[in-house]
């Protein structure tokens, strides 16, 4: 990792807004997603946009066809844990990777994702290839619950 933190960047105000980002969000009721690129002149991981999304459909509004990026989401989610309903709110990366981008996109954020994902104290990690995957977001999350315990 250590040439991965020499080669990608991150703002200070960035790493302000991920580690906000991660203590607001545990105990939120609703979706909270931020979307984040890598600027391919300076290397920098940023905000694709500002503020939070609070709805898929503008979360998969937000992803282009061609190129990768980084989604940290938090969504309350029901869990069944031995007969008890929970709702548990996990904090999750998501590297969304469509099939059409150019293999030096996806290059470029695959060299960043184990940077991203630490830098953002992401305790779980989902890959999709297709925006229209957010749609069983919930249920991959609850999955991903599960075979922890």
């Amino acid at each position: 990792m250590a040439s991965e933190s020499r080669l990608y960047t991150f703002s200070d105000e960035t790493k302000q807004a991920l580690r906000k980002l991660r203590l607001t969000t545990s105990r939120t009721d609703k979706l909270q997603a931020v979307v984040y690129e890598i600027d391919k002149k300076s290397l920098e991981i940023e905000p694709s946009h500002e503020g939070r999304i609070e709805d898929v459909e503008e979360l998969k509004s937000e992803l282009p066809d061609h190129a990768p990026r980084y989604i940290l989401l938090s969504t309350p989610v029901e869990v069944n844990r031995g007969g008890t309903t929970r709702t548990e709110v996990p904090y999750a990366m998501i590297y969304y990777l469509p099939v059409t981008c150019k293999n030096e996109a996806k290059m470029l954020y695959a060299g960043a994702k184990e940077l991203f994902r630490n830098t953002s104290e992401a305790n779980t990690l989902l890959e999709i290839d297709d925006a229209e995957d957010l749609d069983e977001i919930t249920k991959k999350l609850i999955e991903t619950i599960e075979k922890r315990w």
